[in-house]
């Protein structure tokens, strides 16, 4: 049995004003004022990616725009905040973006 969805690494952090907001798997950020906004911001940033790459003018470059994840100290912090379930209050805050897998016409991964 196949997954029927692609769960992505997600995370947002408050700095001062603003929120910012990382998508590990796709290295897409977004920047806001609240946490709603960004997570927003960031949803549709990563579905816009993952159309244009499987369906729009990046459809050829497929293979390299769904498998550039965050260098990895990004993967490094997200994880120690995870492992230390730090939160500095309501400084930090971890979500995953769930996207429908579907065929890809055309695309082979190999």
């Amino acid at each position: 049995m196949s997954p029927a969805n692609l769960i992505l690494h997600c995370y947002a952090e408050r700095k001062d004003d603003l929120w910012q907001a990382f998508c590990l798997d796709l290295t897409i950020a977004a920047q806001g004022e609240s946490f709603e906004e960004v997570r927003s911001k960031l949803t549709i940033m990563v579905k816009e990616y993952i159309d244009d790459a499987t369906e729009g003018e990046d459809q050829a470059y497929a293979k390299q725009l769904l498998t550039r994840r965050a260098p990895l100290r990004y993967w490094l912090k997200y994880n120690l905040y995870r492992f230390l379930h730090r939160s500095e209050g309501d400084a930090t805050r971890f979500f995953s973006e769930v996207i429908p897998l579907l065929p890809i016409p055309g695309y082979n991964p190999a």
